[in-house]
């Protein structure tokens, strides 16, 4: 346990100084840096031989970070954050047009991660962190420290080896940036739980507390035409990219 600390206490630094790191998520192993420091973003497309135009994804340690990154979330998208956060949900959201160019075009995905490691990682420098899997790009995700290294190897500046992920694969993605909800990549957070939490919104409008009479219909937005696994190029979505799960990698999203 000592020495996963001092690991982590060396990772922070790197971080503060502008490298890169790997280290260990509730889902696969990710690749990162403080996602401000522009070089830093660019030697991790380097290492992952990652193409430019493809964007990479964001971790942060609270909800109230996506008041930088994002633009106003919908009221589905705040209700699915709360409910799966910290966890294996990455949500795909508008991005605000503050951020700089090299973090996405209209959109980001983003999620906090239900780790220790990551999360003291992300509070210390106190800004968000790319979080993109720790391998080549079209190559399997790595669940130990010694995957890393056999795909990474001296390329990056550490490896906190904290063991095998707990998760086993990567997160479940979900685009939330349209009128409906639609699972991009099914993750290690199942499409029922997912359903069951828009199903559990869709009453409180249908059966609202109060006597009021407003909001007795259910939210537009919850249209079951988003269900499913999109398989498809997503034009204006996220990178415009088809996500494969099973451990395929064109998005780099842990």
């Amino acid at each position: 346990m000592a020495d996963l600390q001092k690991q982590v206490n060396k990772g922070i630094q790197i971080l503060k100084q502008g490298g890169v790191i790997a280290f260990p998520t509730d889902t696969v192993y990710g690749l990162g840096a403080d996602a401000f420091n522009s070089n830093a973003v660019k030697r991790i497309y380097d290492i992952k031989k990652r193409p430019k135009h493809l964007p990479l994804p964001l971790l942060i340690g609270d909800i109230k970070q996506l008041d930088i990154l994002a633009e106003p979330l919908s009221e589905i998208a705040l209700f699915l954050a709360k409910r799966f956060w910290p966890g294996g949900l990455t949500l795909v959201v508008p991005k605000a047009a503050r951020l700089p160019g090299y973090l996405g075009n209209t959109n980001i995905a983003v999620r906090i991660p239900a780790h220790p490691v990551c999360l003291a990682l992300i509070q210390a420098i106190n800004n968000p962190i790319i979080g993109t899997s720790a391998n080549i790009s079209g190559r399997p995700s790595a669940l130990t420290a010694g995957e890393v290294r056999q795909q990474l190897g001296n390329e990056v500046d550490l490896i906190i080896d904290g063991g095998r992920c707990p998760g086993g694969g990567e997160s479940t993605v979900v685009d939330v940036t349209g009128g409906e909800v639609v699972i991009l990549r099914q993750g290690i957070i199942p499409e029922d739980e997912i359903n069951r939490a828009l199903e559990e919104l869709g009453s409180l409008h249908s059966h609202p507390s109060t006597s009021s009479g407003e909001g007795n219909s259910p939210l537009p937005s919850l249209s079951r035409r988003g269900r499913g696994v999109a398989k498809n190029v997503l034009p204006g979505k996220y990178g415009g990219r088809e996500l494969e799960g099973g451990g395929k990698e064109p998005c780099g999203l842990l």
